[in-house]
C-alpha cells in the first residue's frame, strides 16, 4: 500500500483537540486496510515528526433513520477506521498550516 493512501484526513473537534494538548495525541481516519507501521511511516514521513506510539480502532458503521415529508427514510452510515498517534515529548504537527 502506497504511503499516500494511507492516511484520510485529521479528525479537529473538540475532544480531540483537548487530547491533542493534554496528551499530545492526534487523530486520524486512515484506510481500513492500514496497518499501524504503515500509519507511523505514513505520519512521518509527512508531518517530519518521531511517532512514539500508534493505536488503531475500527468504528462500526450506524444505522440512521428519518422521517420527512415523503415518509420514513432508512440509511446507513459506513464503517471506517481511525488511528490514534501518540508523538514524542516536543514534537507537534500544525494541522491549520495548510488552511
Amino acid at each position: 500500500m502506497k504511503l499516500s493512501d494511507v492516511l484520510i484526513k485529521p479528525v479537529v473537534t473538540e475532544k480531540v483537540n483537548k487530547a491533542t494538548e493534554k496528551f499530545n495525541r492526534y487523530y486520524f481516519i486512515v484506510d481500513k486496510k492500514a496497518n499501524k507501521l504503515e500509519i507511523k511511516k505514513a505520519v512521518e514521513d509527512f508531518y517530519g515528526v518521531a511517532v512514539a506510539e500508534v493505536n488503531t480502532a475500527v468504528m462500526p458503521g450506524k444505522s440512521k433513520f428519518r422521517f420527512t415529508k415523503a415518509g420514513f427514510i432508512a440509511g446507513k452510515k459506513p464503517s471506517y477506521k481511525k488511528a490514534i498517534v501518540t508523538l514524542a515529548d516536543g514534537e507537534t504537527i500544525d494541522l491549520y498550516a495548510n488552511i
